[in-house]
Formats: structure tokens, C-alpha cells, sequence
């Protein structure tokens, strides 16, 4: 039992370094500077884009969102970010539904309930909740009444990681 808050801190910096070592706030980790997750996610969305699909991101790190809208802005991609922090939700939600963004990231936390992103026809989770019922109350954002298009959701997971660990377990 004393032992939980370890345990705990532990788990969350192994999920951090699976979402991008970045976020880890240890001297190792910030001196690696790359992240295969973080790579595929661009793979995966610039051609997504391309093709004309609106994408919605779902992280629970807002870090992570932080640097993933880095990535975003280096590749000319427009976006909005919506997490706690913001004052103005409902400006953030009409820019993505009127085309004025290409991709909504998302705290989880921030938008898992209250919104209606049927411009959105593919979903990531970026770093997959570890309650099912939470994750995917958040992809129904895009599965709303007036949504025209097929929707598909990917989760981003690391092979052989604690994420692929607590998939399985679900």
C-alpha cells in the first residue's frame, strides 16, 4: 500500500515515454530525440489529409498535444487545440466544423463529453485511454447526428509496451 504512489508515477512515465520520450521529465529521456509513435502518427495523417478526411486527435497529455501542434505547424497543417485550459470552446469547434481546421487535437479529459465534430471522419487516439467507456464516449464526438461519411478510429499503440499491455487486459 505504501507503495501505490510509486507504482503509479512509474506507470504514467511509462506511458509518456510510449506517447514520445519528450514528455518524461528525466535527463535520459530528454536526450532522446525521436519517437517512433510520434513519427507514425505524421505517416499516418498527411496522406489522411490529402485525401480529404478532417481528423480529430485524442491524447491525454496536453504536452503531448503541445508537440504534436509543433508538428502540425511544421507541415503547413491547420488546427485548433481544445484542452482545460481553454476559454472558448464553441470558436475552436465552429473553426474545425466549418473547414477553417483540418485537425482538432484533443484532451481527452477536455472533450470526451459536450461535443458534436461531424466534419471529423477519422479519429486517433493517440495514447489510448485505459477505460474503454471514456475512450469511446470520446470517438462518438464524430459519430453525431449529421455525420455523412463512414468513421474510423485508429489507436496508436507501442508493440510490447505497457499500452499494449493494458489493450490486451481490456
Amino acid at each position: 500500500a505504501g507503495s501505490a504512489i510509486e507504482i503509479l508515477d512509474a506507470l504514467m512515465k511509462l506511458r509518456q515515454v510510449c506517447c514520445d520520450p519528450r514528455l518524461v521529465k528525466l535527463d535520459a529521456a530528454r536526450q532522446v530525440k525521436a519517437s517512433a509513435k510520434y513519427d507514425e502518427f505524421f505517416e499516418m495523417v498527411v496522406p489522411q489529409l490529402a485525401n480529404g478526411h478532417r481528423v480529430l486527435v485524442f491524447s491525454q497529455f496536453t504536452s503531448m498535444l503541445e508537440l504534436l501542434s509543433r508538428g502540425l505547424k511544421e507541415h503547413s497543417v491547420r488546427h485548433v487545440t481544445l484542452t482545460g485550459a481553454t476559454k472558448n470552446r464553441q470558436a475552436l469547434v465552429e473553426a474545425f466544423q466549418n473547414g477553417y481546421a483540418e485537425v482538432f487535437l484533443v484532451s481527452l479529459k477536455a472533450g470526451g463529453t459536450g461535443l458534436t465534430l461531424t466534419r471529423a471522419d477519422t479519429v486517433i487516439h493517440y495514447d489510448p485511454w485505459w477505460n474503454p467507456a471514456i475512450q469511446a464516449q470520446a470517438t462518438d464526438r464524430a459519430y453525431r447526428i449529421g455525420q455523412t461519411r463512414p468513421v474510423f478510429a485508429y489507436n496508436l499503440v507501442i508493440a510490447g509496451s505497457v499500452e499494449e499491455r493494458i489493450m490486451r487486459l481490456q
